[in-house]
Parts: structure tokens; sequence; C-alpha cells
């Protein structure tokens, strides 16, 4: 018997289960769209400042990128053509970017990246809508005027604020708003190194110190990353942001030194963090208005750049070069301290930019150093120095941000490489487990057990068996607002009730909606008569409630799961009326209790 095509179609689509499939697919490709939009705004916005700036003004070209540089001259002194007032150029760049940051956004300050990991642990993923875009100019200045800093951070910020935004506007939980967060993150990243699958990774697995992944975010953080990825390199070409030549493992005995070049990137890596964050303390240390310390490193740093201009921008010509075995040793090892101290100084100070590419370079000029000397030492084992270029570039920000799995892959994306898939496992975990707790995103939890964003999914086994009625001598009696009572009276009603939830009643006593203070502060943020404004308009008729039966395990789960801090419980005769309103707080400081109990016995 022949079966209806509409029937087949319809049956197909029950099982995909579109529906549930259809909005995270919506929502990621529509956040991977504008982080496609941002990278390619933040990648014009940089050229053009570089163009400007350092081309044009102070001449100074570095060595280019994306080339084939098998028949260039070889970098043997740290000389480079500039005009004389180059050091005055980074200063300029910090004295703009300080002016924005502090004073439209402070949040905007430093590397970026640890705002939106910030962002997702502890804000329930919300991000000021005015952050992305002061974070974009800031950084295009800082960038643009030689600040030795890089685009990650910067386009993981604007990302997920745009990601936050979108959350924010549609009304989502806070559970979703931080997977959109994410997904921003993901998508700036991927189109911005042209790699998809490495930026969604480092969006799940930058945001904890131990190895563990945010797999409720992947999927979305796929998505939104392939879409940007492919409207960057659709406009901008699908080269790989450097060229290597053929690189191959074949000599397994060359682990052995791919091990000690892992310790080696672990040990300069904490040497980087420390020195980082001491430049951090000192600036802070310095009692002048905050909007004049970016161009104090700005000026530090341009007087650096007269002895050693290399360390200007973002340095990925001196990796193209070395890639091709065209620096020498000393060189190479001169310029990863000095970009070490160029990196503090323009970010520690407060300038705006990322770590992630003076840390490629800091990594790829210590590997480079370490291949050649490896190759003058054992030349039997080494197979091709240059090839320590690369696997130094991911063994060192492996070791710094603790990401092993997403920086070997954004490594061999970003250089179109993947023949040296082993040895890179290998000095990235080595790196990362070397010393473990050193990261320069000072926001990174331990683990998801340590985020607040998880609390309530640890703590279920201890609240077992125990119900909503049990903490109820803890509920506080609700403060019920008439729903056609004016914002006037609103106000003067609530100016010296407890809580930050108001449960909305009808003439009856029945609940109909229920807001928030922060739903008063943005009606008055809206300025609208306060007469015009009456309670139904202001409250959310879509009330997330409690029963006295539920077990404080589900209740738990609703308040992590939607961002609250106060959830209604129902009167159990009458599930229309409130008995009391049940804090996160009483939850938690049960959970305590029981913890305490369970310790004791």
């Amino acid at each position: 018997m022949t079966m209806n095509p509409y029937l087949l179609l319809k049956n197909f689509l029950q099982e995909m289960d579109v529906r549930s499939m259809g909005r995270p697919l919506l929502l990621s490709s529509l956040v991977g769209i504008v982080a496609g939009l941002g990278a390619l705004f933040f990648y014009a916005g940089v050229h053009w400042a570089n163009e400007l700036f350092l081309s044009g003004w102070a001449g100074y070209h570095p060595p280019p990128i994306s080339t084939d540089l098998s028949d260039a001259s070889p970098i043997i002194s740290l000389a480079m053509e500039y005009r004389w007032f180059l050091f005055l150029i980074p200063a300029l760049g910090g004295l703009v970017s300080g002016y924005l940051v502090f004073k439209y956004a402070p949040e905007a300050e430093g590397h970026g990246t640890d705002g939106a990991i910030d962002a997702f642990h502890n804000k329930g993923g919300q991000i000021r809508g005015r952050v992305p875009i002061i974070k974009s100019i800031a950084s295009i200045v800082t960038i643009g005027t030689g600040g030795s800093a890089g685009k990650e951070g910067p386009i993981a910020q604007i990302g997920a604020g745009f990601g936050s935004f979108l959350a924010a506007k549609l009304k989502l939980d806070a559970a979703d708003r931080r997977i959109l967060l994410l997904a921003g993150m993901a998508g700036g990243i991927g189109a911005t190194f042209r790699a998809p699958l490495g930026g969604a990774l480092f969006a799940v697995e930058v945001l904890y110190q131990d190895p563990e992944f945010e797999h409720e975010g992947l999927i979305p953080s796929i998505i939104a990353s392939i879409v940007a990825y492919s409207l960057f390199g659709s406009l901008t070409g699908w080269q790989p942001l450097l060229v290597t030549p053929h690189f191959v493992f074949e000599h397994p005995r060359e682990l052995v030194l791919f091990f000690v070049l892992g310790i080696l990137c672990a040990s300069v890596g904490k040497f980087y963090v420390k020195f980082f964050y001491g430049v951090q303390k000192l600036f802070h240390a310095i009692r002048i208005d905050p909007i004049f310390k970016p161009a104090i490193g700005g000026l530090l740093l341009g007087l650096l750049a007269l002895a050693v201009p290399q360390v200007l921008g973002s340095g990925y010509g001196m990796v193209q070069a070395a890639l091709y075995g065209k620096v020498a040793i000393w060189v190479m090892l001169v310029v990863a301290f000095a970009k070490i101290v160029a990196t503090s100084l323009t970010i520690s100070s407060g300038g705006s930019g990322g770590v992630f590419a003076p840390s490629l370079v800091i990594g790829a000029m210590l590997g480079g150093a370490f291949g050649l000397a490896a190759e003058a030492l054992f030349p039997a084992m080494v197979l091709d120095p240059r090839a320590y270029v690369l696997i130094g570039m991911a063994g060192f920000f492996a070791g710094v941000s603790n990401t092993p799995i997403a920086t070997l892959i954004m490594v061999s994306e970003l250089t179109g490489n993947y023949a040296l898939l082993a040895p890179l496992m290998l000095v990235c975990v080595v790196a990362m487990i070397a010393f473990r707790k050193n990261t320069i995103y000072c926001k990174q939890v331990a683990s998801r057990i340590d985020s607040p964003a998880h609390l309530g999914d640890f703590v279920i086994d201890v609240l077992e068996g125990l119900k909503v009625a049990d903490l109820a001598e803890y509920g506080r009696k609700p403060h019920q607002v008439a729903e056609h009572k004016t914002l006037s009276d609103i106000l003067e009603e609530i100016a010296d009730a407890e809580g930050a939830y108001y449960p909305i009643v009808d003439s009856n006593g029945n609940m109909t909606g229920i807001f928030s203070v922060n739903d008063i502060r943005r009606i008055l943020a809206e300025d609208l008569p306060p007469t015009l404004v009456l309670a139904r308009d202001i409250a959310n008729a879509n009330v997330i409630t409690a029963r006295p039966d539920e077990t404080l395990t589900d209740v738990l789960r609703k308040l992590t799961s939607r961002g609250l801090e106060e959830i209604p419980v129902m009167n159990i005769s009458d599930p229309r009326k409130v008995h009391f309103m049940l804090s996160r707080r009483a939850v938690l400081a049960r959970y305590a209790s029981e913890l305490e109990k369970r310790k004791g016995r």
C-alpha cells in the first residue's frame, strides 16, 4: 500500500524533531551572521589604522603574512626602517583607547576574553550593549597604533556582547543567554582567525582551568562559527592566516625533544603570566586617572620599540618569517622576551586588545630558537627545525590559557598544516599540565562545579527528598500588588518593602503576573508618565512557580536555569494564590546545613 507523501514528510519531520532543533539553529545562525559582520568591521578597521599610523605616518613595515618567504632575505638583526617619532604613536593610541574605555565602558578594559568569561560565570551571560562597540573601537586604535595585542579578545567580547544582547531582546532565560554568549564568542574567533572548529572549541573550553567543556554550548558554537567563518571568508578569502612549508612528522624519536619544548613553553608561560599581572599591579598602584594609564604603557612600549621594533602590532610577520627559517636564533630569543614586556605594557596598563596573537608570537619565537638549538646539538634527531615554530606557538598558548584541544586545532587551521597533529597534541598537553592553575585568563574557574552558572547542577544529591514545604518558615510573605495600580502607587507602596519580586494579583487575589525591581528600573528609564503605566503593564505573565510538595532539587534547577533570586510558592489548595516567596539564598542555606550534617556523619 502506497503511503501519502504528505504523511511521509510529516513523519520524517517529527522524527527529526524540527521544532526543538529550529530555535537553537536559527538563533545560533543569527549570532553567527552578526559575529561575522563584526569580524569584518574589526578586520577592516585594524587594517586601516595600521596603514594610517604605522605604515603611513611612522614608515614602519613588518614582514608580510600569508606569503611564501622561501626567497626572502634572512632577518639577522633587529634593525628596521622607521621615522624617529615612532615611539609616540603607541602613546597616542593608548590615550584614545583609555579615554573611550574608562569614560564609557570600564569593563572593556584589558584583553576582553576575561570579560566574556566573567559574564558567563557570574553575570548570567549579561554584557552591556555598549561594551562591544567601545571594545571594538578602542581595540582598533590600540592595535592599529602598534599596541602589542591581538584580535581574539576584542572579537570574543564583540561576538559575546551581541549574543547577550539578542538573548535580552528575546527575553530568554540566563541559561539560553549564556549559550548565545558562547556562540557569539565562537563566531567572532572562528571568523577572525579563519579557524571555525578551533573557534567553537575555544569558546566552550576557555571557561575552565581543568580540561572541561561547556558541552551545552558546543553545537550552537559550531553553528555560529560556521556561519561567521563563511561570511568572513566569502569577502576576505579562504587562505589560512599564515603560510607554512610542507611539514611532516616521521621520526618518533623527535617526541623527546617535543616533550622538552612543552616543559620550556610551560616554564616561560609561568613567567609571562606572573610578569603580566605584576605589571598590572604596578599600574593599578599609580595614583592618576585611569584614562591616562594606557598612554603611559604606550609610551613605554614605544621606547622599547626603538630598540626592538618587532614588538609592535600583532607580530604575525615575524612568525611568518620564522616558519620559513628566515630569523636568526638570537633575534627570536630577544623578540620572545621583548614581546612579553610589550604585551604587558599594552594590556596590563588598561589598553584594549587580546593576548592570543602576542602569545602565538612568543611561542613561535621560543619554538624556533629551540628548534635551531636542538638541530645544532642533536642533528640526527631534528627533521626540520622550522616545524618547532608552529609547535611552539600552540604549546605556549595552551600552557597559559588551559585550552589544549582548541589551541592545537586553531593553530592547525590558521596555518593550514595538519601534518603535525601528534607532536602538537603532546606539546599542548605537557605545557598545560606542567604548571596547573597557571592562566592568563584570571576569570577562569577550576571546573564546572566551581561555576555559579552550574551551582544547581551539583547539589541535587544533598537536597534529595527535601520538599519546598520544609522551608515554609524561611519563606517571605509575598508583597502583592493589585494589577490596576499605577506606577506612582507602586513606587510608593514598595518603597519600604522587602524582596526583589512582587506578584501581581486580580480583584480575587489570584496571581496574574510578577515584576521585579529591575522591571521598574527599565520602565523608569523609558521616561513614561507614571500615572499611565499600570502594574499589569510591567508584569511578566509567564511566571515560574513552585508548589509546596515539589522537591528542592526541582526548585533549585528552576532558580539556577532562569537566573532567579526568588520564586513564588503557590497555595496547594488554591494554585492561583501565592503562599510565600522562596529565595535562592534560603535553598542554598538549607543545602549548606544538610552538607554539614552529612560531613558530621
